[in-house]
């Protein structure tokens, strides 16, 4: 649905965006992350047509965005940064406008402009100029503008920005509900939104693709991929377990929060996957200590995410 070839943008002798490319397929939920001034917003902006690139192309359902843009569009939904609205108009008269552009009309139009009010719980404040929203319902008024034709793709660009933990709850679930048959684009750097909801990742610094893999794949690659934390109950246990558990094989380091009472064992990643879990368990077991939490990491992405991008600055 997606094809990008070589897409390079310079402003001046600096280099936003270089010789990236990459494609994805209906179905797919891909993050597209990287620290602040990678390249996220660029690129979506040129995918959308809104910036030219000095060099490459992008196709949209194998439309050029630059050659055959309208189609392309046509088959676009984008939130972009910051999800401009026209501040004086209300939400009902701005989706209304939106409607308008997009091409709907009659009862395919009633349904459509409904069915995006009531997916992001806009009714409330369909009547308010949206100057006078919150930034979380501005958020979801540009949401709305970007799913309301139902489109082939969607670019999100930090679609979840400004909202608390329930909207984006109800965001992550809406996009969960569109990635059947949707190309979803969502670029971001909270990490736990590519946990909660992508299939895929693409970690960019400097305009350059540093990795791309599942979300899982990735967080393999930290160095708490299956180890064991332990919450100690008795604090008084606290150096015996941490001895104890330096001891077993399959435990390469162990680290320790003396304020929380917490010890994570990092296991060795040459041994079977739940080799120190079983170990760690059996040993706790056996001893019959105090433990009030014990859990098999899956990894730490944010780690991960970190290595990688320091690694490219130097």
């Amino acid at each position: 649905m997606i094809e990008i070839q070589n897409l390079t943008k310079r402003y001046g002798k600096h280099t936003v965006v270089d010789e990236l490319s990459f494609r994805c397929e209906p179905g797919e939920v891909l993050g597209f992350l990287g620290p602040n001034g990678a390249g996220k917003s660029t690129t979506m902006k040129m995918v959308t047509g809104f910036v030219a690139p000095d060099k490459g192309r992008v196709s949209v359902c194998g439309h050029d965005v630059q050659t055959d843009g309208l189609a392309a569009r046509k088959r676009l939904g984008y939130l972009p940064e910051g999800a401009p609205c026209y501040a004086e108009m209300s939400p009902g008269t701005f989706l209304s406008f939106i409607a308008d552009i997009r091409g709907l009309s009659g009862s395919n139009r009633r349904s459509k402009l409904d069915e995006v009010i009531e997916r992001l719980h806009l009714a409330p404040v369909i009547n308010q100029t949206i100057d006078t929203l919150s930034k979380g319902f501005r958020r979801r008024v540009g949401l709305a503008q970007a799913i309301l034709h139902d489109p082939e793709v969607l670019i999100l660009d930090e679609p979840t920005d400004g909202l608390d933990p329930n909207q984006k709850h109800e965001v992550r679930e809406l996009i969960r509900s569109m990635s059947a048959d949707k190309l979803i684009v969502i670029s971001t750097h909270i990490l736990e939104e590519v946990e909660a909801v992508c299939s895929r990742a693409i970690i960019i610094a400097n305009g350059k693709i540093l990795a791309d893999d599942t979300p899982h794949e990735l967080a393999m690659r930290s160095r708490y991929f299956n180890a064991v934390r332990l919450n100690i109950g008795d604090k008084t246990n606290l150096d015996e377990v941490r001895s104890s558990l330096d001891a077993l094989d399959s435990v390469k380091s162990i680290e320790t929060d003396r304020h929380q009472g917490i010890l994570t064992a990092i296991a060795h990643r040459d041994r079977e996957a739940t080799y120190a879990w079983r170990q760690v368990t059996d040993l706790v077991a056996a001893k019959g200590w105090s433990i009030d939490g014990i859990q098999l990491e899956s990894g730490r992405l944010d780690e991960v995410f970190r290595e990688i991008t320091q690694a490219a600055k130097s």
